[in-house]
């Protein structure tokens, strides 16, 4: 009973956190209006696409939206998916998504473009197990059951880190399951591993509910993206708005590394992650991240993501995803190998 008690407490929390790097496999739906509202003056509204703790709080705390000479209209969606699936109907100009749900609409042709990348720290993207274990490395996973969103950005760090243990998905029991449901299962030892990204790894971490087996550092892309409506880039004065929206986003940015502490609170404030998870994702991940060029590396990485999952019959056809970029808005940013940032001193 004490811990089932304590798998509950951990949940509700994580319950309203919303997965920007879900794939395919997300059953949420849009919630627009939720949290939404308007920002802003003038006769030009730019219709953006947000999740909770996302590009609307993040803005807000760094005062990037105090002199805007436009409209933003924010509408709340809770994944990545159906926000890219509004972006092609049209009803969105631009959203914030992680680096799966791209992969996930080329896939199925949707009108998008990927006008603005992030590279921070793969270290949120994890396999975890309970604190008391046997598994010490990748390796001790073969024959283990793990649990995984399907389609997700942890899907992907699964595949690769169990290939660079010379294993494969049909070496392990895997348990596809919706973040809720894995952490269920995961505290409760139903299953004996987790994949899964920041910042439920930081919570599991803070909560001392469990340990890194190994993480993504070094083995997946670190990217998350900025996705418009080509038919919003070709609105010239639109075009506009968004390319002043992107250099508010990067600012905003600068602002969240140089400000932990204020941004985690508001960031827990806003999803209703403990503070100390909050700031602990912050450091791990979420505050790693450094605006970077949509250049040829962001579309290979992207492409060998679109080509594992097209292997794994997750997407239905082969996807070229460079004829899904949009590459206008680079501007002197620094290519996207450019290192994350880091909150650990230099020895």
């Amino acid at each position: 009973m004490r811990r089932h008690l304590a798998a509950t407490a951990l949940l509700l929390p994580l319950a309203l956190l919303l997965t920007a790097c879900s794939g395919a496999s997300s059953a949420s739906t849009s919630s627009a209006g939720s949290g939404g509202g308007t920002d802003g003056q003038g006769s030009l509204t730019l219709n953006v696409g947000d999740q909770k703790g996302g590009s609307e709080a993040v803005l807000r705390a760094a005062g990037e939206l105090d002199d805007l000479k436009y409209k933003i209209r924010w509408s709340t969606f809770t994944s990545g998916p159906p926000l890219l699936e509004a972006v092609n109907a049209k009803a969105v100009d631009i959203g914030a998504v992680g680096n799966t749900p791209p992969v996930f609409a080329a896939g199925a042709n949707s009108k998008i473009s990927v006008v603005a990348a992030y590279h921070g720290t793969a270290s949120g993207e994890a396999i975890l197990v309970q604190d008391g274990s046997p598994l010490k490395k990748t390796e001790d996973l073969k024959g283990k059951s793990v649990a995984v969103a399907q389609g997700s950005s942890a899907n992907y760090q699964l595949i690769a880190s169990l290939k660079e243990a010379g294993l494969s998905l049909k070496d392990v029991k895997v348990k596809y399951l919706q973040p809720a449901d894995a952490l269920a299962a995961f505290t409760s030892g139903k299953v004996d591993a987790w994949a899964v990204w920041d910042p439920y790894t930081s919570q599991v971490l803070e909560s001392k509910k469990g340990r890194v087996l190994t993480d993504g550092d070094g083995l997946v892309n670190g990217l998350s993206f900025q996705v418009a409506a080509p038919a919003a880039l070709e609105d010239k004065k639109k075009s506009a708005a968004v390319a002043d929206y992107l250099k508010r986003l990067r600012r905003a940015q600068d602002w969240v590394f140089a400000h932990p502490e204020a941004w985690a609170k508001v960031w827990a404030k806003d999803t209703g992650l403990p503070y100390d998870a909050a700031l602990a994702a912050v450091k791990r991940s979420n505050g790693t991240r450094v605006p970077v060029a949509v250049d040829k590396k962001v579309i290979t990485s992207e492409q060998a993501i679109a080509d594992t999952f097209t292997d794994q019959k997750l997407i239905p056809r082969r996807v070229e995803f460079g004829d899904f970029v949009d590459t206008r808005f680079n501007g002197d940013l620094p290519p996207s190998t450019s290192k994350p940032r880091t909150y650990r001193k230099e020895s």
